[in-house]
């Protein structure tokens, strides 16, 4: 649980929820982010993903987030875990990750290296859940963004323009129905306020240009801002935007800082 002055910065596990991967504070999202809706290219050849949750007719967010991780560094302000044999169909990987804390702040960092013998196309990133009531107010820059379909992928090849309503330049409410919608050309910003609480977050990921905004509705407990290196889907779109092809043993990184005051913050221990 991360909190500060007994307040919560992401969303708090409900009790008996602990084998429910998406209950939890965050998810580890590699060796890619979001839905695949087509075979990856492999060594010449095109490889389908198989779907790796029930109910899901592609496969999403990777395995990383199913897979148990080794502690293998502790400190009384940093963790370090590693996991060593990832394997996602062709995409064979290894990955590190580090958990930080400094005073009022937060960073995870995650490294991924390509294992397989072939140029494999990675990404990933971090998918945090924050709490949500009706003081919540949200803000960050975007030149775009993708509206999804009925599969919840992209609706379109490219972004399309920001309706007046989902520009969040300055400080505004979530939207009150359903919203799960990447954002283009997101600087590696964004802001979180709880003025039920006087919270104020910062998030920061500049080495990402997609922000995924996930919310069932102002009913929910609960938003999602995910910071990820492509958009949804982006296997089967032109360019294959966001994602890295890596080659044989070279490595990519990704990083999310939380930083966090206000009138009931504290310094992280």
């Amino acid at each position: 649980m991360l909190e500060t002055g007994g307040l919560p910065i992401l969303r708090p596990l409900a009790p008996g929820r602990e084998d429910e991967p998406f209950a939890w504070a965050m998810n580890i999202l590699a060796p890619f982010s979001n839905r695949v809706s087509v075979p990856i290219p492999a060594g010449g050849v095109s490889v389908p993903l198989a779907p790796n949750l029930a109910g899901e007719p592609f496969p999403i967010h990777g395995d990383a987030f199913q897979r148990p991780w080794t502690v293998t560094g502790r400190t009384p302000d940093a963790l370090r875990l590693d996991l060593a044999d990832g394997c996602f169909g062709p995409l064979r990987y290894a990955a590190a990750l580090t958990y930080q804390l400094s005073p009022g702040a937060f960073t995870a960092r995650l490294v991924l290296r390509n294992r397989a013998a072939c140029v494999l196309p990675f990404g990933g990133g971090f998918h945090p859940w924050f709490p949500r009531d009706a003081g919540t107010r949200v803000a960050f820059a975007a030149t775009g963004w993708w509206p999804e379909d009925a599969r919840h992928l992209p609706r379109t090849t490219a972004p399309e323009p920001l309706p007046e309503d989902l520009r969040f330049e300055t400080p505004r409410p979530l939207p009150g129905g359903w919203i799960n919608a990447g954002f283009a050309g997101w600087p590696g910003e964004a802001r979180i306020r709880q003025a039920g609480t006087g919270l104020a977050l910062r998030l920061i990921a500049r080495e990402m240009s997609t922000l995924l905004l996930f919310s069932p509705g102002r009913e929910a407990d609960f938003f999602c801002l995910e910071p990820v290196s492509h958009p949804v889907d982006a296997h089967a779109l032109p360019g294959h935007p966001g994602l890295r092809f890596l080659a044989p043993g070279e490595e990519m990184t990704l990083s999310m800082t939380l930083e966090w005051s206000g009138e009931g913050a504290q310094p992280a221990p």
